[in-house]
């Protein structure tokens, strides 16, 4: 999904997975609900274009788009805290009966990024412009004439 801002048009795609502490099945029921609703509004209120959501007891699957300027890393921390604190103020036994006073989500997590294009035609893409070398070959062959020290 391409986004725009001022001076810039992006289209920079993540696919986010993570699970609960312990790889406990908690995200179901009522838990599940707030835990959609929250990434939703979290992404409505951070500016994240949330593409697909779908969760599993055990772990969930966020596929969204985000601006440039945010990094990967600080958009699964701001999912991460948000959904964990309003899980626990909605489900305060929760906390306390699979997760001992600790947090909801374990501290891993994959983050990968999706796009309308792949690798090697943009490699193509970049090879064939003025005059088709990159600057890989010409590294190579610059390397092979120096003389010898």
């Amino acid at each position: 999904m391409d986004g725009k801002r001022n001076h810039c048009v992006y289209n920079i795609n993540y696919h986010i997975v993570f699970c609960p502490k312990y790889r406990h099945k908690v995200i179901k029921d009522k838990v599940e609900t707030v835990v959609k609703s929250t990434i939703l509004e979290i992404c409505c209120t951070y500016g994240y274009n949330l593409i697909q959501l779908e969760t599993m007891p055990d772990h969930l699957h966020i596929f969204l788009s985000a601006p440039p300027a945010v990094a990967p890393a600080e958009i699964v921390k701001t999912l991460k805290s948000i959904t964990a604190n309003t899980v626990f103020k909605t489900f305060p036994r929760l906390k306390r009966k699979y997760f001992w006073g600790s947090g909801l989500w374990s501290r891993g997590y994959y983050i990968g990024t999706a796009g309308n294009v792949s690798a090697q035609t943009i490699k193509r893409y970049i090879e064939n412009q003025k005059g088709g070398e990159s600057a890989c070959h010409i590294t190579k062959r610059q390397r092979k004439s120096r003389p010898a020290t």
